[in-house]
């Protein structure tokens, strides 16, 4: 007998009158809320100028949620396509499905873009967001709480979660809660992040590294857990093979990038009486 459990959600959406408030979409906008609060600390610290992290966060965070959509549809087209199957569902971003490599992705297009366009450079600034970065993932883990879905196998362990709308075939029952444990690891990464920045003044995109680093090795024990739907090649799922491909190229980028300091310049000055855009860009603004 279980004396304990992660209890269910008692719902997935808050309805304000008309308005309906999807729990899922909630827990992404305080995430990113809370990673641009972060980074503008982050960045003023490097010498960056106040403002500018929410200007980069305005097209990073939509490129970010377009690649995030993409990346699930590309890797799990059978759940759209085929007999039986309505590909409008696609655009039904709240009932869950976002890829975190086609997140980061498609945010760091985003943010490249908007670096450029702010006379920013671009390492620096993703060595300032990425601790911010990590807990918004953390945050909006809880989402999946909300929708009942990516849980891990059966468990009796006391902080099993209950789950009463299970996906798939699965039947009702006590599961791992994989989006707890990834979000525990996550404020474990922006820790790690943050205390290493501090520690060995990381600069040129290293801080960037060891997140993505950090993250792909526990994710890659979170994946072995969960049993949700996903493609598998040669015993593994994809999401692994990612995993290992994005943690081989980060610790790479570490070890030949070690040494190297931290940026005296992040942001090219503006002109009195000119805006930001209106600055000359140069090679040196996206190093």
């Amino acid at each position: 007998m279980v004396l304990a459990y992660f209890p269910p959600p008692p719902t997935n959406a808050v309805h304000v009158g008309p308005l309906t408030i999807r729990l899922y979409a909630a827990c992404i906008i305080l995430g990113v809320i809370v990673a641009v609060w972060l980074t503008e600390r982050r960045w003023i610290d490097r010498g960056g100028r106040r403002g500018t992290p929410a200007d980069i966060a305005a097209w990073a965070v939509p490129a970010g949620l377009v690649g995030a959509r993409v990346y699930h549809v590309i890797t799990d087209p059978e759940l759209y396509f085929g007999a039986g199957k309505d590909w409008v569902n696609i655009f039904y971003v709240w009932h869950g499905g976002l890829g975190i490599w086609g997140a980061v992705a498609g945010g760091a297009l985003g943010a490249i873009y908007a670096c450029r366009r702010y006379g920013v450079r671009v390492l620096p600034f993703l060595d300032a967001a990425a601790p911010g970065v990590v807990i918004a993932q953390a945050i909006g883990r809880w989402g999946n709480y909300f929708n009942q879905e990516l849980f891990g196998r059966h468990t009796d362990l006391p902080w099993a979660l209950r789950v009463t709308q299970p996906e798939g075939s699965n039947p009702p029952g006590l599961y791992h809660p994989t989006f707890l444990y990834e979000s525990i690891w996550d404020l474990g990464v922006a820790g790690l992040v943050i205390w290493a920045d501090r520690r060995f003044r990381l600069g040129f995109g290293r801080a960037f590294a060891l997140y993505v680093a950090a993250y792909t090795a526990g994710r890659a024990c979170i994946e072995a857990l969960r049993i949700d739907h996903a493609n598998h090649y040669l015993g593994l799922r994809l999401n692994d093979y990612v995993s290992i491909a994005v943690f081989l190229a980060a610790v790479a980028y570490l070890v030949l990038r070690r040494g190297s300091g931290r940026e005296e310049v992040v942001q090219e000055p503006v002109a009195d009486g000119a805006s930001v855009e209106d600055t000359p860009q140069t090679p040196a603004g996206v190093t």
